[in-house]
């Protein structure tokens, strides 16, 4: 289950809003041909619904804020940060999730986001079925194959389109919550330095971004991890330090992010005809959230469930009636204004240090 705290500027949410209304009001055409999600909770949007896990949250009061109330399988109030980010490049229909993708509508992108899911195999197994990113992308793969089909065959054309699209791709908030950080269930942080399994981390997260490219991908947005340390499960569990969050966890976290511009830098280098790009979603999160009208920082809006789907909220439970004052809807997962804070700075930066080198808008209009 992914996480991070959200502090977002309120004037860009306001800019955002803007933006949206004014593409539905002109009805302009989407900034790129197609979008792919990939990635763990904080995108999924109903590829889990169907596993055997805990990693699902297909009811009550999930969704109330989505439009028609429907508890689609997204972990938050209403839409969450990948939703957003659609809506900005001017797509007007979700990005369906993969579990029920089909037809001709697959070539405008899909969403294989799945809570649990992590860079390594194994994490998340504590929680059940779950996507791990590896199987994401031969998902993905099997996509590029149906889709070259609907174009009439023409591998060299599907190339061309796919070239165009923009990935975006969220992964290792897992790998600490739901397995370094669970040393009665897993034995990494037992064999590895929070340094050392970083670089594993790094090194496997590098292959697997490369296979990316291999399947016609080359407008990749990375997204970096947040402060993981600050959700309230983990302070729960861990207890806080003067910071009001959990430190180790969030300094384990931050050398993971610290290796993602140079992995960043080293795609682009050998991968000339691509564009790699860093979300800096932990700058994103700094500030000062009471800017954007948060004062409910680091507890739920909805009760939280202590049985099936710790940390998550109690299935028809009402949620609180203010969500526009939480950061946090459950215990691991963000509101859906903090999600709008994260999707517009992470769409059109708000700082220099909230994209490298350029944010989502500017890579959907690079000509390569």
């Amino acid at each position: 289950m992914g996480s991070f705290t959200n502090a977002c500027n309120i004037s860009l949410i306001f800019s955002v809003i803007w933006m949206l209304q004014m593409l539905i009001t002109t009805g302009a055409e989407p900034q790129v041909p197609c979008y792919f999600i990939f990635g763990d909770s904080l995108v999924d949007n109903g590829n889990n619904n169907n596993l055997v896990t805990e990693a699902k949250v297909n009811y009550p009061p999930y969704g109330v804020d989505f439009p028609g109330g429907e508890a689609t399988g997204r972990f938050s109030n209403g839409e969450n940060t990948a939703d957003i980010i659609g809506k900005l490049l001017g797509f007007t229909n979700y990005t369906p999730p993969h579990a029920t993708a089909s037809g001709r509508g697959i070539v405008k992108g899909i969403n294989y986001g799945s809570g649990g899911a992590g860079i390594l195999t194994e994490t998340g197994r504590n929680l059940g079925g779950r996507i791990t990113l590896d199987l994401q992308l031969s998902h993905h793969r099997s996509t590029v194959f149906k889709i070259i089909g609907l174009q009439g065959g023409n591998d060299t054309y599907t190339k061309h389109y796919l070239s165009k699209c923009i990935y975006t791709v969220g992964m290792g908030n897992n790998d600490y919550i739901n397995n370094y950080f669970m040393p009665d269930k897993y034995n990494t942080s037992k064999i590895y330095t929070p340094e050392q399994y970083a670089d594993v981390l790094i090194q496997k997260y590098t292959k697997q971004l490369r296979t990316l490219y291999t399947y016609g991908a080359r407008k990749v947005a990375v997204f970096g991890l947040g402060l993981s340390g600050c959700t309230p499960a983990k302070i729960s569990t861990f207890g806080a330090n003067a910071s009001g969050c959990v430190d180790k966890i969030n300094a384990a976290v931050a050398l993971f992010n610290d290796r993602l511009k140079p992995l960043v830098d080293g795609l682009n280098k050998n991968l000339t005809d691509a564009k790699y790009i860093y979300i800096n979603t932990t700058n994103i999160s700094l500030g000062d959230p009471s800017s954007a009208g948060f004062t409910v920082f680091l507890s739920p809006c909805c009760t939280a469930s202590v049985d099936f789907g710790k940390g998550q909220c109690k299935p028809d439970q009402p949620p609180c009636s203010d969500r526009g004052k939480y950061i946090f809807w459950d215990e691991f997962h963000p509101t859906e204004k903090a999600n709008m804070g994260t999707a517009s700075r992470s769409y059109m930066a708000a700082s220099p240090l909230d994209s490298y080198p350029m944010d989502i808008r500017t890579l959907a209009l690079l000509k390569l």
